[in-house]
């Protein structure tokens, strides 16, 4: 146990391995179970506290968070923070992601944020906690440190996170200590969906020591997979507990009993075993829904509705509880007693399944595409142009500004009319010269862009860090590497009158040149060969032959940290999206989608290709 005063927040551990804080509203409404102890039941019903996440439920016995709909389970996690730091204060820092919204840093990024923005410091690296990003505080904005896309960012202020003092675990459990309580245990919540969770857990608990009675229930299953939940019982009807046994008489109110036989045992926990604590060998010491069979899941569901019945709820069918839908039987027995209780008809489908690839193609299917030479290229390192100095690079894009306006060189943040900041390697212009670019008309010191220049890829091309605007032709640091591509027989979602553009990019890892982060070093290459897709139309193909240009200027991919797994020093993609799904749209990388190829235009146009570079690259 530690001694300390800390603030907690409650983290949820997304599909890329990051962890995920839950808002500081969520986090109260958590902790106030958890400070409950077992009394509350053991779970945690997020729509109580934030409508969209209704479909939520946590259970703290196994720090699961549970999606009813889609059965997915995420691990949770009860974080510990200095008190002083930006969940302390109720400060959120945000960054605009592609659809206009805003999204939460994780906590580390968003207090290492804060601090710096404390420290009144312009701007703030975050390389040094695995992210190829810098925060400058002026602009408001977040620049990535190798393709310099910018990226607003904000600053908000929300609830302060809860507060505990005392003895604090190094590690999180459930039931809390009581110790670590600072406010009366709360009484379980009456409601339909927290009645129904505490009674499911129940019925799992019972049922895991035997099978589940009366067996005539069986009688009441059709083969064609329906299961119908019988009628209310009739006047003078004895009632059913959980495991659909007949009992006797009572004289306590249906949701009282309920709650009774939830908090019995603890949630998870086998009956008459104590609860294991996470991280303990917890596979004795309770049941999962998802280790039941489907002929005990089925039992679960009709016991369950049984529940319902006798607390005056009504019920309606359920379907698809026998059929080869790979929808858990156990979610499916749930999700449609939670339907029921609120009045609403169910009818489970089977869900949307992940298609990342094509049926198989062979090889006489392959075509080639109309209009475009070859079917494969490869790229190698380029050598930056020699024999000018970044001064007579620069030049040529430059304007000298004899009287400099009292702005900011938003490179340095110093005024214009004072010398340069930059502290770097010292260039051999004066710091004091101030230059215009010519097509833009932004205007910095000389000495900063000569710098920028510097720590670039050299390539005799500069791009304006405000406007995006790019001087000369622009080049990359892709590794070397292959790019197929080819038409295929078969129509993507959203294009069902022409065929498909299939794009295979292969590269292996090596060791880093001088003009990636860490010369040198080994990289790694995940999941190649990576396939893409684009429709076979008059707009597909233009992308295609944009995409080609960008490969050969070595602008698709680059050498950085993975913004999904968190791996530095391994191949990324570079600001240019790829749909890598062929037949549905889950991960929101595939189709359809109406607006992907006027986006990639774009993308590839703030990369500075367009339908120009095309006859460039001829010439």
């Amino acid at each position: 146990m530690l001694l300390a005063s800390a603030v907690v927040v409650w983290e949820w551990l997304n599909e890329h391995g990051r962890w995920r804080p839950y808002s500081p509203a969520v986090s109260h409404h958590i902790e106030a179970v958890v400070r409950a102890g077992p009394r509350a039941g053991g779970s945690v019903v997020l729509g109580q506290v934030d409508s969209r996440l209704a479909p939520y439920i946590i259970d703290l016995q196994s720090m699961n968070q549970f999606r009813q709909d889609t059965g997915t389970l995420r691990p949770v996690r009860r974080n510990y923070y200095d008190p002083s730091s930006a969940p302390g204060k109720g400060v959120v820092w945000e960054w605009e992601n592609d659809n206009g919204s805003w999204t939460p840093y994780d906590m580390e990024v968003g207090i290492t944020i804060q601090h710096a923005y404390e420290k009144q410091h312009p701007w703030i690296d975050l390389t040094s906690i695995g992210f190829s990003y810098v925060i400058d505080f002026s602009t408001m904005g977040q620049i990535n440190r190798q393709t310099q896309r910018q990226r607003r960012v904000r600053r908000r202020l929300d609830l302060i996170y809860p507060m505990v003092t005392g003895t604090l675990p190094k590690t999180q459990s459930w039931p809390a200590s009581p110790g670590s309580a600072t406010s009366p245990p709360a009484p379980p919540c009456s409601c339909p969906q927290c009645v129904l969770v505490m009674s499911v857990k129940a019925a799992v608990v019972n049922g895991s020591n035997g099978p589940l009675q009366p067996t005539a229930t069986r009688k009441n299953v059709p083969p064609s997979g329906m299961v119908k939940l019988p009628p209310p019982p009739g006047p003078g009807a004895k009632p059913l507990d959980s495991t659909g046994t007949i009992r006797g008489p009572v004289k306590t109110a249906p949701s009282q009993t309920i709650r009774r036989q939830a908090s019995g045992t603890p949630a998870g926990a086998t009956a008459g075993s104590p609860a294991s604590p996470p991280g303990a060998n917890s596979k004795t010491g309770r049941v999962a829904l998802a280790t039941l069979n489907r002929t005990n899941l089925q039992r679960l569901a009709i016991a369950q509705s049984r529940v319902l019945i006798a607390s005056g709820v009504p019920t309606v069918p359920v379907k698809n509880l026998n059929g080869s839908s790979p929808v858990n039987p156990a979610l499916a027995g749930i999700t449609g007693i939670l339907m029921s209780a609120a009045g609403l008809p169910v009818c489970l489908t089977r869900p949307p399944k992940l298609v990342l690839h094509p049926p198989p193609v062979s090889k006489s299917e392959i075509k080639s595409i109309p209009g475009v030479s070859n079917t494969s290229r490869k790229t190698t390192k380029k050598q930056a142009r020699k024999g000018k100095t970044p001064e007579e690079v620069l030049k040529k894009y430059l304007q000298k500004v004899r009287h400099p306006p009292e702005e900011d060189c938003t490179i340095c943040m110093e005024r214009l009319t004072a010398p340069s900041g930059y502290k770097g390697p010292q260039p051999t212009v004066k710091p004091d010269l101030v230059g215009k670019l010519s097509r833009c008309g932004h205007i910095y010191h000389i000495y900063c862009l000569v710098a920028m220049y510097n720590n670039g890829n050299k390539d005799g091309s500069l791009q304006c860090p405000t406007c995006k605007t790019i001087y000369g032709v622009k080049t990359g640091t892709q590794p070397p590497g292959k790019m197929e591509y080819h038409l295929i027989p078969h129509s993507l979602p959203g294009h069902p009158d022409c065929k498909t553009i299939r794009i295979i990019y292969s590269i292996p890892p090596g060791i880093q040149g001088p003009e990636h982060p860490n010369p040198g070093k080994s990289f790694s290459a995940r999941g190649f060969p990576r396939h893409c897709y684009l429709p076979d139309s008059e707009k597909g193909r233009k992308v295609l032959k944009l995409l080609l240009v960008a490969w050969d200027r070595r602008l698709i991919f680059a050498i950085g940290t993975s913004s999904t797994t968190g791996e530095s020093d391994t191949v990324i993609w570079n600001e240019v999206h790829h749909k890598t799904e062929f037949g549905s749209n889950l991960t929101g990388h595939g189709y359809p989608d109406a607006n992907y190829l006027d986006n990639v235009l774009a993308e590839l146009a703030a990369q500075g290709i367009s339908e120009d570079s095309t006859a460039q690259e001829k010439d």
